[in-house]
């Protein structure tokens, strides 16, 4: 069942325009087309989204989330300074696209977060091969829960990446995967937030989840 598509408040002269590509999204996304029919959709949707939108393709349903707000973001960013204080030798992307294994065929989704060495992604394309990524980090916001909690654990461990990462707003836990094994891990360890959080290898800091 796809998830309802968020509202867009526009601020210039595009709300027309935007309501019937919103309208369309709707009508595409969840739905049971061919996969090369919810690809060719998937990049119209992403080509035509407002600046700042999040478009992914998640298990086999195109989802689209609005730009996250302030409280989200600083979140973010303090999980970056903290990488970036103990592994000065990992590279941080926000914002990066991958390309994982879905439920059939290929998923594309945008981590809040990614650690993977140094030059990694040092190339033109828009969507990326996950082999590189160390950890993988998502923070919650309410168009983006269910697959943060569910539908991305999945692709996440089909592509390899050691450790995905969930830090989850409404819950105030976070929970660290690990072991990944098919479509899930192995171990999963949930901690409340402002308890110390050990993120092992390749990671191998503990994360000071009181500043979030």
């Amino acid at each position: 069942m796809a998830e309802p598509v968020p509202e867009y408040e526009s601020t210039s002269a595009e709300p027309d325009q935007w309501a019937h590509r919103a309208s369309l999204l709707a009508e595409l996304a969840g739905s049971s087309l061919p996969a090369p029919s919810v690809d060719a959709a998937f990049e119209v949707f992403s080509a035509a989204a407002p600046k700042g939108w999040r478009v992914e393709l998640v298990e086999g349903e195109i989802h689209v989330a609005p730009p996250a707000h302030g409280e989200h973001e600083e979140m973010v960013s303090e999980l970056s300074g903290q990488a970036r204080d103990h592994r000065r030798d990992l590279a941080r992307y926000t914002g990066i696209g991958l390309r994982v294994p879905g439920a059939s065929g290929s998923g594309r989704v945008i981590p809040d977060l990614v650690l993977a060495p140094r030059g990694s992604f040092a190339d033109r394309q828009e969507w990326h091969d996950p082999s590189p990524v160390l950890l993988a980090a998502e923070v919650t916001s309410p168009s983006t829960a269910a697959n943060d909690r569910v539908r991305k654990i999945r692709g996440y461990a089909r592509a390899g990446i050691p450790i995905y990462l969930v830090v989850d707003r409404e819950a105030a836990h976070i929970v660290v995967c690990t072991r990944p094994s098919g479509d899930d891990y192995r171990q999963k360890t949930t901690y409340k937030v402002g308890d110390p959080v050990p993120l092992p290898e390749p990671v191998g800091f503990t994360l000071d989840s009181g500043q979030l």
